[in-house]
């Protein structure tokens, strides 16, 4: 069986996120053909093009994890209806150079985690917007909103709803089935 490498990005810098919660419990129900890696994005310099010349250690370790994955899954909460600051950074780090852009072509699925009835909507929809102009084939089906997250987890960290469950399941299946059809790899190539 195939292994594809999907690097995880999650919005959300706090301890107890809801966002990392969920992206661990993502991680759990992934198929065995998808091998999800947390990326860290809380160490990022802010991007800054004057900085181009001798790039920060952290830009190039962090554009590497981007170029060797052949997949990424974005986990984001809702900041003012729009995507936390981390993560702009982060999808900013990952374009430049000019003409260098690392996330250019790969498949991507886009989680929004809240606390509130409407789940991140304006978060999931601005990221989206931005993964657009960088060239990230971004899965538009199914799409997953999860709200009301506090009650949604143990004390542990652990996913208890089974309906949720069930939902996560699906999408890590249909987002499987979306990277084979869009990864870029030699081997797919006609």
């Amino acid at each position: 069986m195939e292994k594809y490498k999907i690097a995880v990005f999650v919005g959300s810098l706090r301890k107890e996120s809801f966002n990392l919660k969920t992206a661990k419990a993502l991680k759990a129900l992934a198929p065995e053909s998808l091998s999800l890696e947390l990326v860290s994005i809380g160490q990022l310099p802010m991007f800054n093009e004057d900085l181009e010349d001798t790039p920060p250690r952290e830009w190039e370790e962090f554009r590497q994890k981007i170029r060797e994955a052949d997949g990424l899954l974005f986990l984001t909460p809702e900041y003012n209806r729009s995507v936390p600051g981390v993560l702009k950074n982060a999808i900013d780090v990952g374009s430049r150079p000019y003409g260098k852009n690392s996330w250019d072509g790969k498949p991507a699925a886009v989680v929004s985690v809240s606390i509130g009835n409407i789940s991140g909507f304006g978060a999931n929809h601005h990221l989206r917007q931005s993964l657009v102009f960088v060239n990230v084939h971004t899965m538009a089906q199914p799409e997953a909103y999860i709200g009301d997250a506090a009650s949604l987890f143990d004390e542990n960290g652990n996913l208890t709803n089974d309906s949720t469950k069930d939902f996560l399941r699906s999408f890590m299946e249909a987002f499987e089935q979306w990277v084979k059809t869009h990864v870029n790899k030699p081997e797919n190539v006609n």
